[in-house]
């Protein structure tokens, strides 16, 4: 039997390569950390491939996609522009973050371009290689110390501030039933997401000792 396409079967190989990667469950969401994002109004799963959008930037399109399986759908979080997150460090509330597409190497991004079908704020994938620039950073808005794999989150744009959101326009040809990806400027339902299926790194020892320190 053959071998599918390179993203779809990436993430198994790297099960198999951290020894620290667990699944599933309650905890914080690390950096370098590999998921799915749900947007849960619209029960879409952030995606990109490379498909170029025919107007604005013309850079790579991100879109929902309603599929669970689909191997263009995964991310890797990472530290902000020109900062390191050491593997298995939480992410807070209030940290500025990349998610880095795992297929394509392109950084989720924004820019004041309308995007194709809302005439909202265009959403791409930019750069190369993990590498773009400052318009690729986004905030994580939630409550709590933590960014948690159980809660809802939003993602705030740190350079234009709108929201990253979903509201169910859907494209044709060539990628017919996916669902336009753009930023809002007003908080909604519609730019709530949440962690699905992914790779989790576990907490650094620092994150244990603060907890250890918490609860006593």
């Amino acid at each position: 039997m053959g071998m599918g396409p390179g993203p779809v079967v990436v993430v198994p190989v790297l099960v198999l390569a951290l020894g620290a990667a667990v699944r599933g469950g309650p905890g914080p969401v690390t950096c370098g950390s590999v998921v799915k994002l749900l947007n849960v109004r619209h029960n879409v799963r952030l995606h990109s491939h490379d498909v170029r959008y025919g107007s604005g930037s013309g850079q790579q399109s991100v879109t929902g996609v309603s599929a669970a399986d689909d191997g263009n759908s995964y991310w890797r979080v990472r530290g902000r522009t020109a900062a390191v997150c050491e593997r298995g460090t939480p992410v807070r509330c209030g940290q500025a973050i990349r998610l880095t597409h795992l297929g394509t190497g392109r950084n989720l991004h924004s820019h004041r371009f309308a995007s194709p079908l809302s005439g909202n704020q265009e959403v791409s994938a930019f750069g190369e290689a993990g590498e773009g620039d400052y318009l690729d950073d986004w905030t994580v808005v939630c409550s709590g110390t933590y960014w948690s794999r159980d809660s809802e989150v939003r993602f705030q744009h740190a350079s234009t501030d709108v929201f990253l959101s979903v509201t169910g326009e859907q494209y044709g040809r060539p990628i017919h039933g996916q669902k336009e990806v753009h930023g809002m400027a007003a908080s909604s339902q519609n730019n709530y997401w949440k962690v699905m299926e992914g790779i989790f790194m576990q907490p650094s020892e620092v994150f244990k000792a603060e907890q250890y320190h918490a609860e006593l």
